[in-house]
């Protein structure tokens, strides 16, 4: 694309209908943004459909991103919508390789923002390798999407196999990477009308480096799952049912940040069904948690990683969670619309 085009895409101030229209405005658009930001040989070969090389077994996911707002502390669509699908891969211990990337983009969207956006997904890509091969950019009239939605889809090469939410075994440890609840708060608090001061940003981050760091120590991973819409509360209910096991959970050893702790009190909301968006639960031995910690640690995203409960065969099917005054109670699947349109 020369100069000449990309200043004529430089100047144009919001995203109009015929950026969608398959001439040259479009044309202008995907080479002048996104060609620029996702460059490889593949996508550089402008054919209908990626030729990709794969061996062994391949993880395969995909996901849509619609959040509201678009911007929120610690991250925005777009990078929300790299690290989403990139985590999925890596939670099935899978070295994610290839995405695509499908846009629908709502009329007088400001292109500003829509670079600020790929800029990011461009640079959430660089911390796990993977790479944009395909895509799809759609332009709808104005009123019929809410400013941008954004569909990856990943493939990855397992690297470690037989992970799985069936495979908890008695006795395991079960460990969370970092504080819970971040991404949800950080959602709440960017809604209109609420003006909180507060250092508080999403945990929106890329957990491949940990899970490949994790996989190289030669853990034996049973499971692992990043704590997103339903937060660690419908993770482990989703194991506890899935792997017919019961699990326990000390309430006093979960990290939780003041700030999303206090908003949790403020507004009646449990820190626990907060959605996060660089949070994992792993489930392994007993004898190897210590050493998954000292892994962890070595990543900043990390550094409050800790056992948080075990699994047994009490209570098959479901979650207990024991208070710091030794009450005991039923930690239930969430419940209603906690936040809309958190990812």
């Amino acid at each position: 694309m020369s100069e000449q085009d990309f200043s004529a895409l430089s100047t144009t101030k919001s995203i109009q209908l015929s950026h969608g229209g398959g001439g040259q405005e479009m044309n202008k658009l995907i080479k002048g943004l996104f060609f620029k930001a996702f460059d490889n040989a593949i996508l550089r070969s402008e054919e209908d459909a990626a030729v990709l090389t794969l061996e062994g077994k391949t993880a395969f996911t995909t996901d849509s991103f619609t959040v509201s707002p678009l911007f929120f502390a610690g991250g925005n669509i777009g990078k929300l919508a790299i690290a989403g699908t990139v985590n999925d891969l890596a939670m099935m211990g899978a070295q994610p390789q290839y995405l695509s990337c499908s846009v629908i983009i709502e009329e007088g969207f400001e292109i500003d923002k829509l670079k600020t956006i790929v800029h990011s997904m461009a640079n959430e890509l660089s911390i796990s390798g993977a790479k944009i091969v395909c895509g799809d950019t759609k332009v709808v009239p104005k009123g019929c999407a809410d400013g941008i939605f954004i569909n990856t889809t990943g493939v990855g090469k397992i690297m470690q196999s037989g992970i799985s939410v069936r495979n908890l075994a008695d006795g395991d440890a079960i460990i969370v990477s970092r504080d819970v609840g971040r991404h949800g708060a950080a959602i709440l608090m960017a809604r209109e009308g609420l003006t909180l001061e507060s250092e508080l940003i999403s945990d929106c981050n890329t957990l491949w480096p940990a899970v490949e760091a994790l996989i190289a120590a030669g853990l034996d991973l049973h499971a692992m799952r990043d704590a997103t819409r339903g937060g660690l509360s419908a993770v482990l209910n989703e194991w506890a049912q899935a792997s017919d096991v019961g699990i326990s959970l000390v309430e006093d050893d979960v990290p939780v940040s003041e700030e999303v702790r206090g908003l949790c009190e403020l507004y009646g909301f449990e820190p626990f069904d907060l959605a996060n968006e660089g949070t994992f639960i792993i489930a392994l031995p007993q004898a190897q948690a210590q050493k998954a910690l000292e892994v962890l640690e070595a990543f900043a995203a990390c550094e409050n990683a800790c056992v948080i409960g075990s699994v047994n065969n009490d209570h098959t099917g479901r979650v207990i969670l024991t208070s710091g005054w030794g009450s005991r109670r039923y930690l239930d699947l969430p419940q209603g619309e906690l936040l809309p349109r958190i990812c």
